[in-house]
């Protein structure tokens, strides 16, 4: 019986020590855990402050060679941004405002200042710059090639140079060179063979001559360089360079300058147009640059399919926060902007979808 009692003693005991222990290891787990949570919380915090990997690509953005810098600095043009242009500044502003890619391009007033040989030499030498640049960051920089228009036969050499040998994503051109815009009979062999090269051809707009003082103080360059962009998709539709070069791909800058507004004045270009005004209008490509408000991508977007739209920031002049947001703001569908942001540009350039 004593031994009976010792062992129901000592069984009871190891059923009454079972519960504490069990208690105690269940309490180091919860403790355990708990302590996890702060960890993990962390974590998540940490990643979401994590900058997103960039994406958007950029067509309208300026590249600044060290011969371009002293021609425009030389004649005072007062483009300081230009002027102060490097690539590790363009790289880090890219990285803070989501830009994956960059096509670079020579902004106005171009590279022709009325000689011949130093048009030709000036436009090597800004694609042989964009070109080291692209090769010291293929996957973050592309490059629109520069042409020494009004000249014929030196733009004719520079675009079989800068596409065959280097390797550019198209071509830039100015809306005008010494008054006459891109559909002038005088530029015919250069459209055709862009044309035979379906090529892009990027157009960034000039101060046309006479029209550099508009406003005192510089005001109206706004107004004018968008107006010249106007002016040069008239002319190649009035002159019949759009039906005549059809695999030519256009870019037209600022969100096409004027035109959405003014396609009622396009009517004697509709007469001549086999397929109309309106389908040569929607074959072209469009960039927000400055072409951002919502005034602005109302009449774009009801004109132009979305397709069609192409996110351009005019760096370094603005940045590429303001034009994103303005974008978001808008209203566009996630699947239209992402379109505008990236995707549109992709059809244009398949090369960069590793990017």
């Amino acid at each position: 019986m004593k031994h009976n009692q010792v062992v129901q003693r000592e069984a009871g005991w190891s059923r009454s020590s079972c519960a504490p222990r069990r208690d105690f290891l269940i309490g180091m787990a919860a403790l355990g855990a708990a302590s996890l949570i702060p960890e993990a919380a962390l974590a998540a915090e940490r990643q979401a402050a994590l900058p997103a990997r960039p994406y958007r690509i950029d067509t309208h953005h300026h590249i600044a060679s060290p011969a371009f810098i002293a021609e425009i600095t030389a004649r005072k043009t007062g483009q300081r941004a230009l002027q102060e242009w490097t690539p590790e500044k363009a790289i880090d502003a890219m990285d803070k405002t989501g830009v994956a890619t960059a096509i670079t391009s020579t902004s106005e007033p171009g590279v022709w200042f009325g000689d011949e040989a130093a048009a030709r030499n000036l436009a090597r030498e800004c694609n042989d710059y964009a070109a080291r640049v692209m090769a010291d960051h293929p996957d973050r920089i592309g490059m629109f090639a520069t042409l020494p228009l009004p000249e014929v036969d030196g733009s004719l050499r520079e675009i079989e140079y800068a596409l065959d040998t280097l390797k550019a994503d198209g071509v830039c051109m100015m809306t005008s060179y010494r008054g006459k815009y891109l559909g002038d009979s005088e530029f015919a062999p250069v459209m055709d063979e862009l044309n035979r090269r379906k090529a892009v051809v990027y157009t960034h707009p000039f101060r046309a001559e006479g029209c550099v003082n508009l406003l005192p103080g510089g005001m109206g360059l706004g107004i004018e360089l968008s107006t010249d962009t106007t002016r040069t998709i008239a002319s190649v539709l009035f002159s019949g360079t759009v039906t005549r070069c059809p695999d030519i791909r256009f870019i037209f800058s600022h969100g096409g300058g004027t035109m959405p507004y003014l396609t009622s004045r396009f009517t004697e270009a509709a007469r001549r147009l086999p397929n109309g005004l309106i389908y040569e209008l929607q074959k072209f490509y469009y960039d927000t640059a400055m072409a951002f408000s919502p005034y602005t991508l109302a009449a774009l977007t009801r004109l132009v399919p979305t397709s069609h739209v192409l996110f351009g920031t005019d760096f370094p002049f603005a940045s590429a926060d303001s034009v994103a947001k303005a974008l978001s703001d808008y209203g566009f569908p996630a699947s239209d902007l992402r379109a505008i942001e990236r995707e549109n540009a992709l059809a244009l350039f398949p090369r960069l979808k590793q990017t």
